[in-house]
């Protein structure tokens, strides 16, 4: 057989028992490395600010200043669909370039995106939340092909499975930012605590 992206052959892997025992065997191993809770807690970062707090949240949050439901959707949507080009983009680049810098320059433009998303809310679709759709399509996924090479890169043969559990980091903060986003809007009427913090999040995520 010749792997996705290969121009070799290689034999095909005779299968292999105990796939539950070696989830968490390479679990355990991995997580005696740096690598591994470096990109778990990025991925975390990646998580909550997407499917945690812009796919829950964004479409609350405009309304809050006047955008009808329906308005705002249509906006989420259309971030989905530049999710698209975006993600290929980035496979595409990340065959290319240096995997750990594109995963900084995706976190640090997402960030400055959150931290200025509040001055972009209004009752009506302006200009420069129309920038921000198509920017934040582009940046939302394009996380995933970087992350994936690192894991290959640090992991090798068990890159699969680690990324599978980097993507169950994704899932938590996922969890945690539609949770604690809900909670914090509550509690200062607005989202703009939200957008701030997230964005802070992700500096953080681009100098680790």
């Amino acid at each position: 057989q010749r792997p996705y992206g290969s121009s070799e052959f290689v034999p095909k892997p005779a299968p292999v028992g105990g796939v539950a025992r070696r989830t968490l065997t390479v679990l355990r191993d991995a997580s005696r490395t740096a690598p591994f809770w470096l990109l778990a807690g990025a991925f975390a970062i990646c998580g909550a600010t997407t499917n945690g707090i812009m796919w829950t949240h964004f479409t609350p949050a405009a309304h809050d200043h006047g955008m009808t439901v329906t308005t705002a959707s249509t906006l989420l949507a259309l971030i989905g669909v530049f999710n698209v080009a975006g993600t290929i983009a980035s496979g595409w680049l990340t065959d290319r370039k240096d995997a750990r810098r594109l995963l900084a320059v995706f976190f640090a433009l997402r960030g400055v995106l959150l931290v200025l998303l509040p001055l972009m809310m209004a009752a009506t679709v302006n200009p420069a939340m129309m920038i921000f759709v198509v920017a934040f399509g582009l940046l939302d996924l394009a996380t995933v092909p970087p992350v994936i090479a690192l894991c290959r890169t640090f992991y090798g043969d068990d890159s699969a499975i680690v990324f599978g559990w980097v993507n169950a980091a994704h899932q938590v903060g996922a969890a945690l930012a539609a949770f604690l986003g809900g909670i914090a809007r509550d509690a200062f009427g607005t989202y703009d605590p939200v957008w701030l913090v997230l964005g802070a999040a992700c500096a953080v995520a681009a100098l680790v």
